[in-house]
């Protein structure tokens, strides 16, 4: 979910208005996707590299979280929506930790849609700690082992991968999961990105031949 800096640049804003106007769309697009018959939609909303960010701006997206949670409850409910989260939790405030836990257990029911929130989440890092795992346990080193330590361990591979804002990378985000993913990129800023553009690349995905490296 790229571009929400921009966004408020564009419009003379600061860039917190730009981070709660992207909330909105987080709240748009969820519930456009579970409706849509999506299982499984992953949205990375803090990387592990974005706390070289301003300390003002990291404490306000810790707080815009927390609010977001609070704010989207009933939604969850209302539209079958199970959350959960992937990332190294460590860091954040005991408060925004148990806002996450109840959100993860009052929706644990849902089965609709699972949206799962990347926070303090960087591939490499979810890789290492899942290697970590795997020598605690006197695991051999295989694939099927290395799948089972990850934080996505009960989530399927991804089907399709989508990047707003402009830039065509993965900026460390389910490099794993990923690998045989169709990938898209649009220039739309995440806080402009509606519904009509993400059916139109759903429409595109469907036309898509997926070899998975076989001829």
């Amino acid at each position: 979910m790229d571009g929400n800096g921009r966004w408020a640049k564009e419009r003379g804003k600061a860039r917190t208005k730009g981070h709660e106007k992207g909330a909105e769309t987080v709240r748009s697009i969820t519930q456009s996707i579970a409706n849509a018959g999506v299982k499984y939609l992953t949205l990375y909303a803090f990387s592990t590299e974005n706390w070289s960010r301003p300390k003002t701006e990291v404490e306000f997206l810790m707080k815009l979280l927390e609010k977001y949670l609070d704010k989207e409850a009933s939604t969850y409910q209302k539209n079958g929506i199970r959350f959960e989260v992937i990332g190294d939790m460590s860091r954040f405030s005991e408060s925004l930790v148990q806002r996450i836990e109840k959100t993860r257990r009052d929706t644990a029911n849902n089965k609709k849609l699972t949206q799962v929130l990347a926070i303090n989440y960087g591939s490499k890092d979810e890789i290492l700690r899942a290697v970590k795992k795997m020598q605690e346990n006197s695991l051999e080193i295989t694939e099927q082992n290395l799948n089972s330590m990850l934080d996505t361990a009960q989530m399927p591979p991804v089907d399709m991968l989508i990047r707003t804002g402009g830039d065509m990378r993965l900026s460390n985000f389910l490099l794993w999961q990923a690998a045989y993913a169709e990938l898209f990129f649009t220039k739309t800023l995440w806080p402009d990105f509606e519904e009509n553009e993400l059916y139109m690349m759903v429409e595109e995905f469907k036309t898509r031949e997926r070899r998975f490296g076989k001829i």
